[in-house]
């Protein structure tokens, strides 16, 4: 059985910093591409960064600079690290795990709301 365990959501004020953690269990953790993604109220689901097995990042535009991935294969964890959060950051946050011609998983999700 696959689970993506997303943890370290929660509020903070606007230029604050989270680490988000997702644990992965029932799946080769060394041989997917790990993902953040974001969901706010009244929107679509939208990619935040991407870490590849051989850990190359992709980031969207919005978080350039100020968010960073990271994934440690021993632990079966990809972490998201967020710095100078911004009220419009606020969304839940999505763990997401792809490796091509397997199904594509995702985790609870965890809330992040950040104050002005």
């Amino acid at each position: 059985q696959v689970q993506l365990v997303e943890s370290g959501g929660g509020l903070v004020q606007a230029g604050g910093s989270l680490r988000l953690s997702c644990a992965a269990s029932g799946i080769i953790f060394s041989m997917n591409v790990m993902g953040w993604y974001r969901q706010a109220p009244g929107k679509q689901r939208e990619l935040v960064a991407t870490i590849s097995s051989g850990g190359n990042t992709n980031y969207a535009d919005s978080v350039k600079g100020r968010f960073t991935i990271s994934r440690d294969n021993a632990k079966n964890t990809v972490y998201l690290q967020m710095n100078s959060l911004k009220p419009d950051d606020t969304a839940v946050y999505y763990c997401n795990a792809w490796r091509a011609s397997r199904p594509n998983y995702w985790g609870q999700g965890t809330q992040v709301t950040v104050s002005s």
